[in-house]
């Protein structure tokens, strides 16, 4: 069924027309859904008022097979979307004794007494079946009607995908909806332009007329996701075609689905029983983050230390003041003392490090905005590299960010393939 499946989704909230909130809902569902097979053919975020929702909702009943609903399931009378979607439908809402019951409990564990408003979330179509809510109150609904299927989710994250993992993914599987293999593979690289990339495997796809291609650009990272266009090419051929994909990109292909440079770097450094401290100023504890980020970083991860100003560069870093007032701290010396700084000051076997103008103010004529120094520190010397990126300032600390990681892929590889 899925390769003919009209999938739209639908997200209600005025907290994501505002800009209070990002729609991370979106990318979300359609990256699950797409590994299944069921690529997401139209999204809307529509307001919290009952005529817009009842006018979406119609809409998308008439042109979609599966229809899937964010937020506006809550206790408050803002959240409107169970009762607009019931009166569109003409389904009749009835009380749940087990819903209530699970509300209860879960307002009993938190030791707060459930107030009456959430009473409203205890009703559920008639017809339809009920999704468990393990991390909130709200419960999903899951719903067959007129040869569609309409699923209601609830709006806060951390309810909505486990719900969906656990709840829906099953359903949308016995109802014939799901592939039963990952629909595509993706691959990930770093340090090549995505026409570059493209150009480079463009013999491999030209081969295989049955191969859809599709190209993610972001800080510096291309991926690559590989698919069949009509479902001629199974998994096997999907998997054959990545492994010659890989060997094209060379080093620039770091790993296959969503795995982040930094996981990349600690698997490297675990399987050499190596760690790494790092030190950074533009990036502000972004570097740091990548691998936190990481279970079980602390098997390689030492630490990091934000040292933005000069002083803390000099006290916590040990960057001579020497070198700051003969090269400044925006500098390559710089990037390969506070390297060699973190390495030895937190007794790690790799050090690495990042600092340079993010803008829009600064920058001089050697080092313009968008200048990035970064040091790396290894038990076979030290080094550093200079990378100019342009955008804002939160796009070139992530490219910073990015760079850094990859540069150390690196030589992490070159390093192992030496020995």
């Amino acid at each position: 069924m899925s390769s003919s499946t009209n999938v739209e989704i639908i997200n209600f909230g005025d907290e994501l027309l505002v800009g209070i909130r990002a729609n991370e809902h979106l990318e979300y569902l359609g990256a699950e859904l797409a590994r299944y097979g069921l690529p997401v053919r139209r999204a809307s975020v529509i307001c919290d008022a009952n005529e817009e929702i009842r006018a979406s909702f119609n809409n998308a009943m008439a042109r979609s097979d599966l229809i899937i609903t964010t937020g506006g399931l809550g206790p408050t009378s803002d959240d409107l979307t169970r009762e607009t979607i019931a009166e569109v439908l003409g389904e009749e809402l009835v009380h749940d004794s087990t819903v209530e019951a699970a509300i209860r409990n879960y307002f009993q564990a938190i030791d707060r007494p459930m107030a009456e408003h959430h009473r409203k979330q205890c009703y559920v179509f008639k017809g339809g079946e009920v999704l468990q809510n393990k991390k909130g109150t709200a419960p999903g609904l899951y719903f067959r009607s007129q040869g569609k299927t309409v699923v209601l989710l609830p709006g806060p994250t951390q309810e909505l995908r486990p719900m969906f993992i656990e709840e829906v993914i099953p359903r949308l599987r016995r109802d014939d909806y799901l592939r039963a293999s990952v629909a595509f593979i993706q691959l990930r690289t770093c340090g090549c332009g995505e026409s570059s990339i493209e150009s480079r495997i463009k013999p491999i796809v030209d081969a295989e007329p049955d191969l859809q291609v599709a190209y993610c650009a972001h800080y510096g990272i291309v991926d690559i996701r590989l698919s069949s266009r009509t479902g001629l090419l199974d998994y096997d051929d999907l998997e054959r075609i990545s492994q010659a994909v890989a060997r094209e990109c060379g080093d620039d292909f770091f790993g296959y689905g969503g795995g982040s440079l930094a996981e990349v770097v600690h698997k490297r450094l675990r399987d050499t029983n190596g760690t790494l401290a790092v030190a950074e100023s533009c990036t502000g504890g972004m570097l740091s983050d990548a691998f936190t980020n990481i279970s079980g970083a602390s098997k390689t991860f030492i630490g990091g230390i934000v040292c933005y100003s000069n002083e803390v560069k000099v006290s916590q870093v040990n960057v001579p003041e020497s070198i700051l007032m003969q090269h400044g701290a925006v500098s390559s010396e710089c990037a390969i003392a506070m390297a060699t700084g973190v390495a030895e000051g937190l007794s790690a076997h790799h050090g690495l490090s990042v600092t340079g103008f993010a803008g829009p103010e600064g920058g001089n004529k050697n080092n313009p905005v968008g200048t990035i120094h970064i040091g790396y520190h290894s038990p076979a010397g030290v080094w550093s590299k200079t990378v100019r990126y342009t955008g804002g300032r939160l796009d070139v600390k992530a490219r910073a960010v990015h760079a850094a990681l990859d540069w150390m892929r690196r030589e992490l590889m070159q390093s192992s393939a030496s020995k």
